[in-house]
């Protein structure tokens, strides 16, 4: 018997399994309010230079105001950090035109040692309006979200390990009180480093709620249906996306906003208590007698009173007896790159996932600069996911992983190439470019998780799937920076975002195809396959891979491993 067997045993998809992934796919909804929320909090309104104190105290209306105290930019618009030393009262009677930036000539011009004046039209307030990021300091709008995703790539080295060592439930408790807290305190933060701070602290949270949910779900699911509660639990990403509009829409204080998809973990962490420690964990970590009340307790729930009263300590070690023998492989990172073909694997993989990350956050963070109204282009940006994912896995099932990985990519690198020469007054059509961009990149997300899994043998899945992972986390941090060469550049950061997904898109063509091939065991079966020549030996039964017992240790649950990785 195996553990898959006991599942079944106690229920299968009984209504714990159901209640179960409902109540965990839940917080997954508010997980991307939080990722994308930087959209909104940090949207920045129009702004120029107050105007001087005699100027506050005249008669004149605001457009006069403006016109006397702030220069032009070469764009003809009110410059943002700039104004006049002194009033030119004297275009007032100059037939209404200001001095354009170029033509100011002796006219002197100082920053804008009075503060700024905001145009508050899409939102009430947001932390660039409240402590004044332009200018000078707009650079600390995009640092903002490093320190995010900062937060989010530190929780992921941190508590992947606590979970194996403290549990997955108790690190889900962990990790929505964190979020909550901290989502909380970001909302009434007094100063921009005390908001980065508490928002790193959400980074670190967001980590900790998909690692420990995904292996909830996946270790209390029968195989059978953990691809299709894996595509489930995917889509709730897609509709927060969606939700987080609805709910900016409505609540254009940043504050308020940031407090709305906060306060919510506060009820995740109360349900969270009736959660039930995977069994698996429990038999793996020496506490057999927790684990066999624990899947007695599932097979109550669900109705099976005497197949709960069969379960046992010897029926579960029993079953888990390949994977207690499996526990104490020595398998690490550093065999990723020990043997030639892994290497290469490994090189092309991290720049693959680098780069999708590396791109979606450019575009999903970056809503403004279409100049489209940010509602609607977060619901657009949100419900292209959909179509994409599907496209892709059709792509995926037929014309093969490779081709399907290196499209995504090509495709998405060239549309954010091409909007770089579309003008900035032609909004539809770049947004049209940026939304098939985006999408393309959705696609190639979908396909990383499943094309990385089945390249990497089964013995160093799990640490394959954690680096490549890392290296999402790492381009993701990388992207804000990037977009404060725009400053100096205008060109340069779309050129930046489409190039790394075509060089990586070729990097993709390096890799072996896996569509219809068996999953590798070992590091030698990856040295020994033959991406050319997968016709007839696709039928024959594999010979060259005899495991030893250490190389037996990660054989049992493919598909929970990898669901595992996959935020």
């Amino acid at each position: 018997m195996a553990f898959g067997d006991l599942l079944e045993q106690v229920g299968s998809t009984g209504r714990f399994q159901i209640l179960h992934v409902t109540l965990l796919c839940i917080p997954v909804l508010m997980m991307a309010s939080h990722n994308l929320l930087q959209n909104f909090v940090a949207n920045v309104p129009p702004h120029y230079c107050s105007p001087h104190s005699n100027i506050s105290q005249s008669h004149l209306s605001p457009e006069e105001t403006l016109l006397i105290t702030v220069p032009r930019d070469q764009a003809g618009k009110p410059h943002r950090c700039q104004r006049y030393v002194t009033p030119q009262w004297d275009l007032l009677a100059n037939n209404g035109s200001s001095y354009l930036e170029e033509d100011v000539g002796d006219v002197n011009l100082q920053g804008c040692v009075d503060g700024w004046s905001y145009n508050m039209t899409e939102m009430t307030s947001t932390i660039i309006s409240d402590w004044h990021l332009v200018c000078d300091l707009r650079s600390l709008k995009q640092m903002g979200q490093t320190v995010y995703m900062g937060g989010v790539l530190l929780g992921a080295l941190l508590f992947g390990g606590l979970s194996d060592r403290y549990g997955r439930r108790n690190l889900l408790l962990f990790s929505n009180l964190l979020m909550a807290v901290s989502g909380t305190c970001a909302a009434f933060s007094s100063s921009f480093p005390l908001f980065c701070l508490f928002r790193f602290g959400c980074g670190m949270a967001l980590s900790g709620l998909g690692l420990n949910t995904f292996s909830l779900i996946v270790e209390w699911i029968p195989t059978r249906v953990r691809t299709v509660t894996g595509t489930i639990t995917g889509y709730c990403y897609t509709l927060g996306q969606l939700l987080l509009a609805a709910i900016a829409y409505f609540l254009r204080d940043w504050r308020w906003l940031t407090l709305a998809v906060s306060l919510p973990f506060y009820v995740f962490f109360l349900f969270s208590w009736w959660f039930h420690e995977s069994s698996r964990w429990l038999a793996l970590n020496n506490k057999p007698e927790q684990a066999v009340k624990t899947l007695q307790s599932v097979a109550r729930f669900n109705g099976r009173h005497e197949e709960a009263e069969k379960i046992d300590i010897k029926m579960l070690q029993e079953s888990m007896k390949k994977e207690m023998s499996c526990s104490h492989g020595s398998y690490t990172i550093l065999d990723l790159f020990r043997t030639p073909k892994m290497r290469i694997m490994t090189i092309c993989l991290s720049a693959v996932w680098l780069s999708t990350s590396f791109a979606y956050y450019g575009l999903a963070m970056d809503l403004q600069k279409f100049g489209v109204d940010i509602y609607l282009i977060q619901v657009i940006f949100g419900a292209v996911d959909i179509p994409a994912k599907v496209v892709v896995t059709v792509c995926m099932s037929f014309i093969g992983r490779r081709p399907s990985q290196s499209g995504s990519l090509i495709i998405a690198g060239v549309t954010i190439l091409i909007n770089v020469l579309v003008p900035y007054d032609k909004p539809t059509v770049r947004t049209c470019l940026a939304v098939v961009g985006k999408g393309c990149l959705a696609a190639s997300f979908n396909c990383c998780y499943l094309y990385s899994g089945e390249l990497y043998p089964t013995i160093i899945r799990q640490n394959g799937m954690g680096w490549v992972s890392m290296m999402a986390r790492v381009g993701a941090m990388v992207a804000p920076m990037v977009l404060l060469a725009g400053d100096y550049t205008p060109w340069l950061p779309g050129l930046i975002y489409g190039g790394a997904p075509i060089l990586s898109g070729v990097a993709a063509l390096f890799l072996p195809e896996t569509l219809g091939a068996h999953l590798p065991d070992t590091i030698q079966d990856v040295e020994d396959r033959e991406s050319e020549k997968c016709g007839s030996e696709k039928t024959k039964p594999e010979t060259s891979s005899i495991l030893t017992p250490k190389e037996a240790m990660i054989l049992q649950d493919t598909q929970s491993n990898l669901l595992k990785q996959a935020v």
